[in-house]
């Protein structure tokens, strides 16, 4: 095995497979949504306070998932923090905006946060430590 391999960097192993290009998108995916919702939500003429901040921490996970795309194995364990924090925003966020007169613009965003959430503990779930 390449001393890279070994170290965790390019190519590091998945279910005994390398990392494809695959799991590398789909953190391409999460880091490129993140912006824009943070952004956004920083952004926003009606924004308060607090939803900047929020916006501004929403684009701190995005640069998370950024590293995650680059170094998939180096950074995997950053992604428990996505995932707490996808599953928390759902679980707050998700009955008010399910309930009568929700947002379906905030359902979508909170659905695609439950996907990715999913797909995160997937992806450190099956993750071999093997060359780490």
């Amino acid at each position: 095995m390449s001393d890279a391999l070994q170290k965790g960097r390019v190519g590091a192993a998945v279910g005994g497979k390398q990392v494809g290009g695959g799991w590398r998108a789909l953190f391409w995916i999460a880091a490129a949504f993140n912006f824009i919702v943070g952004a956004l939500g920083m952004l926003s003429p009606e924004a308060t306070v607090d939803a900047r901040i929020i916006g501004v921490l929403v684009f701190g996970f995005g640069m998370i998932y950024l590293l995650v795309a680059r170094e998939p194995s180096r950074f995997a364990p950053t992604l428990w923090a996505g995932v707490v924090g996808k599953l928390g925003v759902v679980g707050l966020l998700g009955p008010s905006a399910i309930g009568v007169g929700g947002d379906m613009l905030i359902v979508g965003i909170l659905a695609l946060d439950a996907l990715f959430a999913l797909a995160f503990l997937v992806f450190l779930l099956t993750k071999s430590d093997a060359t780490d």
